[in-house]
């Protein structure tokens, strides 16, 4: 594995984990607002997060490259509602968005296929991410952030599996 490829993909790494991390700084903010069903969401959220982690790492390891964890910040997500925490993730997942857009120009500019082809599937991923919270946000300006299709909002997210 190109060792310039091999850096970037133990930053990935770095940014899934820090991603999981977000999630779950957010998932404690919900569930210190009772928002159990928000809290929930955010924490599969994370754990997704920490599963594009490990399938970087594995990555690594089948083209004979090594995994190097780097160190984490506390997260820094300025919370006050629940369309804060919304917010908050859609700019995190834009900004994974580019971060996997710039890995992917980088294994083009080092001709390395294999890689490329790995990454594809996380950039379908992020449309994905980017759309599903998209869509959560576009449905609580709707409702609002009281009454009781706020309460069955945060019901219905307390069900995602």
């Amino acid at each position: 594995m190109n060792k310039t490829i091999e850096i970037a993909l133990n930053k990935q790494i770095q940014k899934e984990i820090a991603s999981a991390y977000l999630y779950l700084s957010i998932a404690a903010f919900c569930e210190g607002k009772t928002l159990r069903g928000f809290a929930h969401w955010f924490e599969v959220q994370a754990k997704e997060e920490m599963g594009h982690a490990m399938k970087i790492y594995k990555y690594i390891y089948s083209r004979g490259g090594q995994v190097e964890l780097l160190a984490l910040d506390a997260p820094k997500a300025k919370l006050a509602s629940a369309m804060d925490a919304l917010t908050s993730a859609f700019e995190h997942e834009q900004y994974i968005t580019a971060e996997i857009h710039k890995l992917y120009k980088l294994t083009i500019e080092k001709e390395d296929v294999a890689t490329q082809s790995f990454l594809k599937w996380f950039i379908d991923e992020q449309v994905e991410e980017e759309e599903s919270v998209t869509e959560l946000i576009e449905k609580l300006k709707l409702i609002g952030e009281r009454g009781g299709a706020f309460y069955m909002f945060d019901r219905e997210l307390g069900k995602r599996e």
